[in-house]
């Protein structure tokens, strides 16, 4: 009998010293282990990064909390536990979930409070034992880190997706909205995007969520090409250098050729460029007239040598694409309101991104308003092109008449075979040619240079892109139509532009993480509902009753002895 204890204190011994030395090496060599197969909760290279460098406590405060449906229940715990990888990396990364309506009595208060930060709240139908009700949810999160702190999106608007589709894209987005909002209120501005003015481009109020939203990353501000016309076309080359990223959001009067050698010289020093055209003179504004009716035709802005040099065209045709974005129009009156019915407007095409570049995968459609086609000409520049118009579009030639009356007519798909699929978004990468390469310069320049470095610019199709609405002189948020109270993709994708043009630390590649999300087949669960209960429910218990039966079998057998 003692030797039975002197042994048993001997296991427990040399137990008590292999946990403590697991605990110590635990302290030195940290390692983490996902079993998951799409490797979802592997942090990125990037990301670790990110996070390792926070040295005081950051807090993230979730606000997806409350009652509501399994799908976004799904996209809570995905949450929690990505944040908990957060946390595991760097304890001073601190999150908490909170109900924001959890006082009923509070609600309206709270839902204006959300509304004014620009967090707006979700209406969702709960459904709970035969019963539905409406409940409120708040998709969003706020990282905070010393004074500074920023949103974060956690529920992806996709237009015509199901509630499981927006989970998953929102579940693949995840990482990287937090590692971005982490790096936007941590890391101090380093890069410069410079506004060219000068050539009637976007008046400040139209762009102003653009540059508000780029200046929580960036330093921003205007560049005006004035001082090239005043015979100081040196010196403004030389302050434009200082800049990273130069921001051309719709000009509607023609560069000079001195202007022209300015940005051209730019690229060539390096300097990143995100083109915001209009091939074609037409807006949305002037349509709406007593006739309801304008007149497009093309813009010659002087440009056509620079984009051919670069290796493409922007034609002067409009596309017209039957997968379009909604506008209202007054049909009549019913006693003193208007009314309103909404209709697609096939020349403001509802871009779906389906390439799986980092900066447009897993994200929602933008919109554009008279935009043209991109035509890709043959030379050494690597071309990808992010977005295209849909399959059932096709080009109308200009000068030509644009009228409202135009929304009801009809179409058939043979009107648009083989047509579609135009590039409206293309980026160029490589070592760009000057547009003035063995050519007479319009200024003299001893540093010309006629090929350039390593560079990268994104050419969109439609300078209305980057515009936003505005509503009692107010800017609205960038993406979102006050008309059809329709929120669009625009701002993250400009946003995602010029974080790739402008990224060095890969932040945005994390986009490209594909996560596998099996979810349930509710019809099929509905029908074997019975069977369902007895797998998930039944079976463990009878598992533990068979486990709880043969451990007393056994160890009355081995004491009856």
């Amino acid at each position: 009998m003692k030797t039975n204890k002197i042994k048993a204190l001997n296991q427990l011994g040399i137990i008590l010293i292999v946990l403590i030395a697991l605990n110590v090496l635990s302290h030195f060599s940290f390692k983490r282990f996902d079993l998951t197969h799409d490797k979802r909760y592997t942090l990125s290279e990037t990301t670790l990064k990110i996070i390792k460098n926070i040295d005081s406590p950051l807090y993230v405060d979730v606000y997806l909390d409350g009652n509501f449906p399994s799908e976004f229940k799904r996209l809570q715990n995905e949450t929690k536990q990505l944040l908990e990888e957060f946390s595991a990396y760097n304890s001073n990364i601190v999150f908490q979930f909170k109900n924001p309506i959890e006082k009923e009595t509070m609600r309206v208060e709270v839902m204006k409070d959300f509304y004014e930060r620009g967090m707006q709240p979700l209406s969702i139908t709960v459904e709970e034992k035969g019963k539905q009700s409406q409940e409120v949810l708040f998709p969003w999160a706020q990282a905070t880190y010393g004074e500074k702190f920023t949103k974060v999106s956690l529920l992806k608007n996709l237009m015509g997706a199901s509630t499981e589709e927006k989970v998953i894209s929102s579940v693949q987005h995840l990482e990287f909205g937090f590692a971005e909002a982490i790096t936007k209120i941590s890391k101090e501005k380093q890069k410069k995007i410079a506004v060219i003015k000068g050539n009637g481009e976007l008046q400040d109020p139209f762009i102003a969520d653009f540059v508000k939203s780029v200046r929580e990353s960036y330093y921003i501000g205007t560049f005006t090409l004035d001082s090239v016309q005043k015979q100081q076309p040196k010196q403004t080359l030389e302050a434009l250098k200082k800049y990273d990223l130069a921001v051309i959001a719709k000009p509607t009067e023609a560069f000079t050729e001195a202007e022209k050698q300015v940005l051209d010289q730019f690229i060539m020093n390096g300097g990143k460029t995100l083109w915001l055209m209009d091939a074609v003179a037409a807006d949305m504004d002037s349509l709406y007239n007593e006739t309801g009716t304008i007149l497009a035709y093309p813009r010659d802005l002087n440009l056509t040598d620079v984009f051919f040099k670069y290796g493409i065209r922007m034609n002067p045709l409009l596309i017209k694409d039957e997968y379009a974005t909604p506008i209202k129009i007054a049909t009549g009156s019913q006693g003193s309101e208007t009314q309103l019915q909404q209709y697609n407007w096939k020349f403001s095409p509802f871009i779906y991104p389906t390439s799986t570049h980092p900066i447009v995968k897993n994200m929602e459609g933008i919109k554009f308003e008279f935009s043209s086609p991109i035509e890709l000409l043959k030379n050494d520049l690597k071309k990808t092109v992010l977005l295209s118009s849909s399959e059932y579009s096709k080009t109308i030639g200009t000068p030509t008449p644009i009228s409202l009356a135009s929304i009801t007519e009809e179409t058939t798909p043979e009107e648009y075979a083989g047509k579609g699929l135009l590039p409206v978004a293309v980026m160029l990468e490589g070592k760009f040619k000057s547009a003035y390469q063995n050519r007479v310069l319009p200024f003299a320049d001893a540093q010309f240079q006629a090929l350039g470095k390593e560079n990268k610019m994104i050419v969109i199709a439609d300078g209305d892109v980057i515009k936003n609405q505005l509503d009692k002189g107010m800017p609205l948020e960038l993406g979102f139509d006050k008309w059809t109270n329709q929120l669009y993709g625009n701002k993250e994708f400009l946003l995602n532009c010029v974080n790739y043009l402008l990224d060095d630390n890969g932040l945005i590649n994390i986009r490209s993480k594909d996560v596998d999300l099996p979810l349930l087949n509710k019809e099929e669960v509905y029908a074997n509902y019975t069977s369902a209960q007895l797998i998930t429910v039944g079976v463990p218990l009878l598992i533990l009753a068979l486990f709880g039966f043969l451990f007393t079998f056994l160890r009355k057998k081995k004491y009856s002895r």
